[in-house]
């Protein structure tokens, strides 16, 4: 089929007309009902292999389930001291899961980028001292075998999203997986890239939604909570959402908590550090643990009121305190 175009001639190969008719009726199927007519590429993932959803079992905690998880944490580890301090502020406030980067990627090469290997030794620390799972950052595969050893959940970054060598050696280590969204990524690529996992064997996976880059500056990024609904809809995985930096701002962090809980997200992802003006990484969008403790009780709130359930707090574990000195870790 010869078309013109600024007097150029250019000629169609009859087989590329139906591919793109299929892919135009496939979005127009997209936009209209969020669901596919035809074959679905994302098989493992998608919610037809398993209508009744999924849950993850970590150490006792279900997430997917009636309760909404709060993962909650420094975004970085810095120091013992620090995250001691920071482990036993969310754990009297209710949070569930110690969240806390060991590797951190960061845009400039000059930013402090993690403690990385001490660090990972330091959260094994908190997790005995304190009986809170620890999820922290796999950022390639060299490191997916020490942080196995030291953390509950492995979380693949924003900016990892794409690194298919990464998803599937962690799709063999049969650790659950924190699957972030990248950053200009579509809810489609989000789904394969869950499937590059599950693909391999391990389907112990929940998705996060933690704000897409969009042309508004105000923000660090646009949290996309339309994300939450659509995803439930499509697959079977959990979904947490991250509002620290989905909005890069600590005082928009407890709404968009509430908002996320409300649309139906099975757990939270906050940062919260005890001196976020002294942080090494992420402090303006760090809450405070006063703050962190009032925001808990608001989204107990609302919980309740779509029929989900944030526990009350629980009794701090009591564990040995000699652990550090025997690691020499005691910064």
């Amino acid at each position: 089929m010869p078309i013109r175009l600024c007097g150029l001639r250019f000629r169609l190969d009859r087989f590329i007309i139906p591919s793109l008719i299929q892919g135009t009726e496939r979005m127009n199927d997209w936009r209209s009902g969020g669901s596919y007519a035809g074959p679905i590429p994302f098989r493992l993932v998608s919610r037809d292999s398993r209508p009744d959803g999924s849950t993850l079992d970590i150490n006792g905690i279900e997430i997917g389930g009636r309760e909404v998880v709060v993962m909650a944490g420094p975004c970085a580890v810095e120091s013992r001291d620090q995250l001691f301090a920071t482990a036993g502020a969310v754990q009297a406030c209710g949070a569930r899961i110690l969240r806390g980067g060991a590797f951190k990627p960061r845009t400039s090469p000059y930013s402090f980028r993690g403690l990385r290997e001490e660090g990972l030794q330091l959260l094994a620390m908190a997790r005995e001292e304190f009986g809170l799972p620890v999820v922290t950052e796999v950022m390639d595969t060299r490191q997916v075998e020490p942080v196995c050893e030291h953390a509950d959940i492995l979380q693949i970054g924003s900016r990892s999203m794409h690194n298919y060598p990464l998803l599937e050696e962690v799709g063999q280590c049969k650790k659950p997986v924190l699957m972030k969204r990248g950053m200009g990524a579509t809810i489609e690529e989000l789904l394969l890239a869950a499937e590059y996992v599950l693909n391999k064997g391990n389907d112990r996976v929940m998705f996060c939604e933690r704000g897409i880059r969009t042309f508004e500056t105000s923000t660090r990024n646009t949290l996309d909570l339309n994300a939450v609904p659509l995803l439930k809809r499509l697959s079977h995985l959990p979904v947490i959402v991250d509002p620290s930096h989905g909005t890069g701002h600590w005082w928009m962090v407890p709404a968009m908590s509430k908002a996320a809980v409300a649309v139906g997200a099975d757990g939270l992802l906050v940062e919260v550090h005890c001196s976020p003006q002294e942080a090494l990484s992420d402090g303006p969008q760090s809450l405070h643990p006063d703050r962190f403790a009032e925001m808990m009780q608001e989204i107990r709130a609302v919980a309740r009121a779509v029929g989900r359930e944030i526990p009350e707090v629980q009794p701090a574990i009591t564990r040995p305190k000699d652990r550090a000195k025997t690691l020499n870790l005691s910064r």
